[in-house]
C-alpha cells in the first residue's frame, strides 16, 4: 500500500510492540495493559474529531445545498489534547486551528473528522504538523450530490470536488508532515465495556433514584438506537459501492481492495456503536444542568445552552475510557467564554483544557497499586497514587484562565475534597457535573466539601424544572436549589399517584 492510504493499526515508524509500550496504559511507560478494556488514543482522538463535527450550533448552517461539510478537528501534542475546534459559518475547523494556535501547531497530531479541503491543508502543511490523520467518509468539499437538484449546481460541484482533490493529492505528495487515514480496531470487549458503564453512569444513576420505576434498560436502548441511526446516516457513507466511489475519488483506491475495505467499514461502524452508547448514557428526556445556589450572586449568567453543556460532558466521558483507574473512570474538560465571538463553531467558547484520572506521567503502571473490594491495607490502595481528571485539565492546561472570563468544568462525577481547593484555587467559575457522590465519605475519598464549595456556580445534573411551577420554583436564569428538586420530585411523584389512582374517577388530581 501506498505511504499516504496507509491502514493503520499502529502509529507511523513504530512496530506493534512499540506502539503498546507508549499507548498501553495513559501516561505511564509499562507494556502491561489496565484494568480492563479501554480506548486507544487513536479510536480517542478520532471519537472527539466525530463528536466536535455535531457541536451545537446556534442556528443550522448547513442546508441540503451546501457543497462544504462541517468538520471537527481535534489537536494533539506529546500525546495531550490541545485544541478542539469545528467549523463555523465562515471558517473551516482547519482554518479555526490556525488562527487560534499558528505556529505552535509545529510537530503536532491533528485528526480530522474529515479530509480538510486544500485551502486548509496548505496552511496547516505550512505550519509544520507532524501528522495529519481524518475520518475516511465523505470529504470536507462534499463529493455526494444527492441532494443537489439543479443539474448545474451538480456539475459545478462535482468540479470543485475533483479540482480539490487533485490539489489535496499534489499538497500530499510534496508535503512534510505524513498524511494519511490511521484507523485501528477496538481492543476486545471496549464496546461491550461502554455499553455497559453508560447504562449505569452517575447520570443515569439520577434518574432512577428519582423515578425508581422508571425502565432505565428502555430509555437507554431507544436513545442508543437514535443516535446509532443518526451517526451513522451523518457519518457512513449509506452504501459499500458508494463509499468505494468516494475511496476512489479520494485517491484511496488501495482502501478499496479486500480485505481493507471490509476492515476499515467494520472499524468504523464500531467507532459509531461507541459514540451512539457514550451519548446514550446522557438522556435528554426532561433532564438538564441547572444551577444550585439560587440565591448566589454570580457576575457571570447562565453562558451556555443545555445542548452545548451536554456535548461537553460527552466529551468529558469518551476521555473517561482512557483511565488507569481500575474501578473508576473520570473524564473532565475546560472552555472558557471569551468576550468576543469568532466566526468558528464553537462561537466564543475556547479549550482551556481536558484530562482523565490516570497515574503520573513517565511512571511505571505495575509498580502502583490496584485496589479491589477484597483489599484492606490502606497501603495497597489507589488513591494516593491516581491523579485526578481535574488534575490533569488543569495541569496540562493550553491557557491561564482569565478572572474576567467565565470558565467551565464539565467533570462525568462530583469533584472530590483533594479537587475542590484546586477548582477554587485556578479559577473555575461554572462546574456542570453530577452530585451522586456529595455529601458522602468513603475513607479513602470524600465528597464533603463539594457542598460548601464557595464562590462557584454548581450546575447538577437534575429533572428539567416543570414550565408550570418556574415562576414559583425557579428563578429566571434557571437556578436550582437543593431543596426545590426535592420540592419537584415531591409534585412528581403526587402526579404519578394521582394519575395510577381510579384513572375514570372524576377526583384526580
Amino acid at each position: 500500500m501506498e505511504h499516504s492510504d496507509r491502514w493503520s493499526r499502529a502509529e507511523p515508524g513504530l512496530s506493534t510492540s512499540s506502539r503498546e509500550t507508549r499507548d498501553g496504559s495513559t501516561q505511564t511507560d509499562c507494556k502491561l495493559q489496565g484494568h480492563g478494556p479501554r480506548l486507544s488514543k487513536v479510536n480517542l482522538f478520532t471519537l472527539l474529531s466525530l463528536w466536535m463535527e455535531l457541536f451545537p450550533q446556534e442556528q443550522d448552517e448547513e442546508n441540503g445545498q451546501s457543497q462544504i461539510r462541517r468538520s471537527g478537528l481535534v489537536v494533539v501534542r506529546e500525546g495531550k489534547v490541545v485544541g478542539l475546534h469545528c467549523s463555523g459559518a465562515d471558517l473551516h475547523a482547519g482554518q479555526a486551528a490556525i488562527l487560534q494556535h499558528g505556529a505552535s501547531l509545529a510537530n503536532c497530531q491533528l485528526f480530522f473528522s474529515r479530509r480538510p479541503c486544500a485551502t486548509c491543508l496548505k496552511m496547516i502543511i505550512n505550519a509544520g504538523v507532524r501528522q495529519i490523520t481524518f475520518w475516511p467518509g465523505d470529504p470536507e468539499i462534499s463529493m455526494l450530490t444527492s441532494n443537489q437538484t439543479h443539474s448545474q449546481r451538480t456539475s459545478q460541484s462535482i468540479t470543485e470536488a475533483s479540482l480539490d482533490a487533485t490539489a489535496v493529492e499534489k499538497l500530499k505528495s510534496n508535503s512534510r508532515p505524513q498524511i494519511c487515514v490511521l484507523m485501528q480496531p477496538l481492543a476486545p470487549g471496549v464496546l461491550q465495556f461502554v455499553d455497559e458503564t453508560s447504562r449505569r453512569s452517575d447520570f443515569m444513576e439520577r434518574m432512577m433514584d428519582d423515578d425508581p420505576e422508571l425502565d432505565s434498560e428502555k430509555l437507554f436502548n431507544s436513545d442508543r438506537l437514535r443516535h446509532l441511526k443518526d451517526f451513522c446516516r451523518h457519518f457512513l457513507i449509506q452504501t459499500d459501492q458508494r463509499h468505494k466511489d468516494i475511496l476512489s475519488q479520494m485517491g484511496l483506491k488501495n482502501f478499496c481492495v479486500e480485505p481493507y475495505f471490509s476492515n476499515l467499514r467494520s472499524n468504523m461502524t464500531e467507532l459509531v456503536e461507541v459514540l451512539a452508547a457514550v451519548a446514550a448514557g446522557m438522556p435528554q428526556q426532561h433532564y438538564g444542568f441547572y444551577r444550585e445556589e439560587s440565591l448566589s450572586l454570580d457576575p457571570h449568567p447562565v453562558d451556555v445552552s443545555q445542548a452545548v453543556a451536554r456535548h461537553c460532558i460527552v466529551q468529558a466521558r469518551l476521555l473517561s475510557y482512557r483511565t488507569e483507574d481500575p474501578k473508576v473512570g473520570v473524564g473532565a474538560v475546560i472552555w472558557a467564554k471569551g468576550q468576543s465571538a469568532c466566526c468558528c463553531g464553537t462561537g466564543r467558547l475556547y479549550l482551556i483544557g481536558c484530562g482523565y484520572n490516570a497515574y503520573p506521567a513517565g511512571s511505571k503502571y505495575a509498580e502502583y497499586p490496584q485496589m479491589d473490594n477484597k483489599q484492606e491495607d490502606r497501603e495497597r490502595r489507589k488513591y494516593r497514587y491516581i491523579v485526578h481528571a481535574e488534575q490533569n485539565a488543569l495541569t496540562f492546561r493550553t491557557r491561564d484562565i482569565k478572572p474576567d472570563e467565565c470558565s467551565m468544568l464539565f467533570v462525568t462525577k462530583c469533584p472530590c475534597d483533594e479537587c475542590i481547593p484546586l477548582i477554587r484555587g485556578a479559577g473555575v467559575k461554572h462546574i456542570y457535573t453530577s452530585d451522586q457522590d456529595r455529601d458522602k465519605d468513603k475513607g479513602d475519598i470524600s465528597y464533603l466539601r463539594f457542598g460548601s464549595l464557595k464562590g462557584v456556580c454548581k450546575f447538577i445534573w437534575q429533572r428539567s424544572p416543570p414550565v408550570s411551577s418556574a415562576s414559583s420554583l425557579h428563578l429566571t436564569n434557571g437556578c436550582v436549589g437543593k431543596h426545590v428538586r426535592q420540592a419537584e420530585q415531591q409534585i412528581y411523584k403526587n402526579k404519578k399517584l394521582c394519575t395510577k389512582g381510579s384513572s375514570g374517577s372524576s377526583d384526580i388530581c
